[in-house]
């Protein structure tokens, strides 16, 4: 399958450098370019692409505008290219609020600083989205059609499974993951949960170091709950949710009785910056309590081999369903691990864990 891919930008020269990086791809094909927002609306019918990349300051109409004019009228998996920068940070979220599925650094030396691992990382990313079925809906409440869960470990297909339960009581803490597609699934569950939820949580997205400040401030003043990004030492309280920050790793400590997490400088070895498998491990080493675990959209398997040993200590483990899903890589890998308790779709988790509140 070739991956056939409108490029946006108003820089004549980024569109001919991002156009020679992906042809050079034998998947992928650029069929068609666009100069700002209003040319990519006009020629997204004309071209058809099975995915875009876009740029969000433009003249004429900007990105942000294009994407969601573009999901209201022609839904096609865009990718975002962004500045590493405070304000490039609220203005990519924008976009992903909009309809966009993914973003990267504009600047090739902020994905790799080897050139062409970051050409195969951009590459990469394209063929995933552009891959069969992206084009539904996939991060609106509506998107999964209704409340049938996906049957696991060797259930018949079509079969449906009893509304999943869920009990704060029975649990001490819960931690959530995601990576591409998370951002948006994130909001939605938790700003979902009702004031004073009262059971801790903790959360591993993969974002850049300046993009997660931003994020959290958006998420906390979107929300009941308070949600803060992790500061070294920050305790673990009823009615907040810890955000990881980007570039760097969170790990469960405990200080004074009482479980903190502590924030690490990540290591040139460490592929996920922040990791869940890092977060996810120290989890269950140092907690005593039952954990609730919930894997969200993501590409890749981070995090599964931290489920393992969570699950080791009788826990349970959500994972959203395929349906739901922008990149169904983080959930796959625990389901096919045979550690999922229970597949589901995004816009059931928020509403279960309010219920069960």
């Amino acid at each position: 399958m070739t991956v056939r891919v409108m490029v946006v930008d108003d820089s004549a020269f980024f569109r001919r450098r991002i156009t020679e990086i992906l042809n050079a791809d034998s998947h992928i094909e650029v069929i068609g370019t666009a100069a700002n927002g209003i040319e990519a609306v006009e020629r997204v019918s004309q071209f058809n692409p099975d995915v875009i990349t876009m740029d969000i300051e433009m003249p004429v109409m900007d990105g942000i505008t294009a994407v969601r004019q573009i999901m209201e009228r022609h839904p096609t998996p865009i990718l975002m290219f962004s500045t590493l920068t405070t304000d490039g940070a609220k203005a990519t979220l924008d976009a992903l609020d909009a309809g966009a599925l993914d973003f990267l650094p504009k600047r090739m030396e902020d994905i790799s600083s080897d050139r062409e691992t970051a050409k195969r990382q951009l590459c990469a990313r394209i063929r995933i989205l552009g891959a069969k079925g992206l084009k539904a809906p996939r991060n609106r409440e509506d998107a999964n059609g209704g409340n049938e869960q996906k049957p696991i470990n060797g259930a018949r297909s079509g079969e449906k499974r009893a509304q999943v339960q869920f009990n704060c009581r029975d649990y001490k803490l819960i931690l959530i993951a995601a990576s591409t597609g998370g951002p948006v699934a994130l909001q939605q569950i938790l700003t979902r949960l009702p004031e004073g939820f009262p059971v801790p949580i903790l959360v591993v997205q993969h974002m850049p170091a300046s993009f997660t400040p931003a994020f959290a401030l958006r998420l906390d003043g979107l929300s009941k709950i308070s949600i803060k990004q992790a500061e070294d030492g920050d305790f673990l309280n009823s009615g907040e949710a810890i955000l990881a920050p980007g570039g760097c790793q969170m790990v469960l400590d405990k200080a004074s009785g009482r479980f903190c997490v502590r924030v690490q400088e990540a290591t040139e070895d460490q592929t996920y910056k922040p990791s869940v498998d890092v977060t996810f491990t120290s989890v269950a080493k140092n907690f005593r309590g039952k954990v609730l675990v919930i894997m969200l959209t993501g590409m890749g398997a981070d995090g599964r081999d931290g489920t393992r040993l969570i699950k080791q200590k009788d826990s349970t483990v959500w994972a959203q369903d395929e349906s739901t899903c922008v990149v169904y890589g983080m959930p796959m890998a625990v389901i096919e691990a045979g550690l999922a308790d229970v597949v589901i779709p995004l816009a059931e988790i928020g509403k279960t864990l309010s219920q069960g509140a």
